[in-house]
């Protein structure tokens, strides 16, 4: 074989390499604390941890999944927002947690 022919062979194996040591992309899961940016939670119920939304963001969240009249929002000692605000002409509590998940109880 020549000098060439053997450069060439070792190039083109080394070009390769990398393609297969690729990662692959995160996977949404309970294991994954990323913030919910869909309009669909991922979760039933509120889901503790460190949350950063402000009070504002929170009643935003809140609003932004249908509901009005938010009002006596708090972080509880699990990082949920929770508070009260109307849906469908009816009061009930509801949540935010650290993920964006917006849940409500009636």
């Amino acid at each position: 074989m020549s000098r060439i022919t053997l450069l060439a062979a070792t190039l083109l194996l080394l070009a390769s390499a990398p393609a297969g040591a690729q990662s692959q992309p995160a996977q949404s899961g309970p294991g994954n604390n990323a913030v919910n940016s869909s309009d669909k939670n991922n979760s039933n119920a509120p889901v503790a941890g460190r949350n950063s939304f402000t009070e504002g963001q929170a009643k935003s969240r809140i609003e932004d999944a249908g509901y009005s009249n938010v009002s006596s929002l708090q972080k509880d000692d699990q990082g949920v927002w929770r508070g009260k605000a109307d849906k469908g002409g009816t009061k009930t509590d509801v949540s935010v947690d650290f993920q964006g998940n917006v849940n409500s109880t009636k």
